[in-house]
């Protein structure tokens, strides 16, 4: 017992090895968490009323819950001031090549293990065929911080009839399929980070296969963290 206590230890104190942070240029919120803060998140996903009307409601009710003790766990209390609740990437322009992709980018991916075809798309490469048309080889949705930098096959996929976006989009282009769906396995009334979940996600993925219809490819999602001290809510 005494040898697994002291591997345990050992292991918790370590540098964790696979961590990793680029030096990628971003936008923040302001530090802390506050109604404004969810304003701000609302605001600059340009969302409808409904959506930050829903935001606020869960904000309201996280105040009044208290947070979980975890199996009576000495753990430093979480302080919810000292993060940031938005990072997004600086926009870039479309790109002709990888070539032209900022390499710290492109370290990022490999570490990640993303195969080069879902490099490009996720670097905002443009391909073309023969037909003059973007090649669509992957259908993924990369979520970095607190955005979707890329979504692929979203044409091939609706002609399938699915639906395939960021959260965000689907928000404001199927609005009634978001408001039917959004919390129905997880409510914001399940539990205490649940509800922070409601008040402060900024993107993630929404897919939407209709009874009787079958996808035609595998969905992937991406989701890297990579702004030191900021929180990835990410509502899927």
């Amino acid at each position: 017992m005494a040898t697994k206590n002291a591997q345990a230890y050992e292991a918790v104190n370590k540098t964790y090895e696979w961590g990793f942070h680029s030096d990628i240029e971003q936008d923040f919120a302001p530090k802390g968490l506050s109604e404004d803060t969810v304003r701000f998140i609302s605001a600059k996903k340009g969302e409808p009323q409904w959506m930050l009307d829903s935001r606020l409601k869960a904000f309201r009710l996280w105040q009044t819950l208290e947070s979980p003790d975890w199996a009576k766990l000495n753990l430093e209390p979480i302080d919810y001031q000292d993060a940031f609740y938005y990072a997004e990437p600086k926009p870039k322009p479309k790109l002709g090549s990888l070539d032209e992709v900022d390499p710290e980018i492109l370290r990022v991916y490999e570490k990640l293990g993303i195969p080069i075809a879902e490099q490009k798309m996720l670097a905002g490469v443009e391909e073309l065929g023969e037909d003059g048309q973007p090649k669509r080889r992957v259908a993924v949705d990369a979520v970095f911080d607190s955005v979707s930098v890329a979504t692929t096959f979203r044409k091939e996929l609706e002609a399938a009839g699915v639906i395939f976006r960021s959260i965000s989009e689907a928000i404001k282009e199927y609005p009634e399929l978001v408001r039917k769906w959004l919390g129905r396995v997880v409510p914001m009334t399940d539990n205490y980070f649940a509800t922070l979940n409601a008040a402060v996600f900024s993107d993630g993925t929404f897919v939407y296969i209709p009874e009787g219809v079958r996808c035609p490819m595998e969905l992937s999602t991406y989701f890297r963290i990579n702004a030191e001290n900021t929180g990835q809510f990410e509502r899927s």
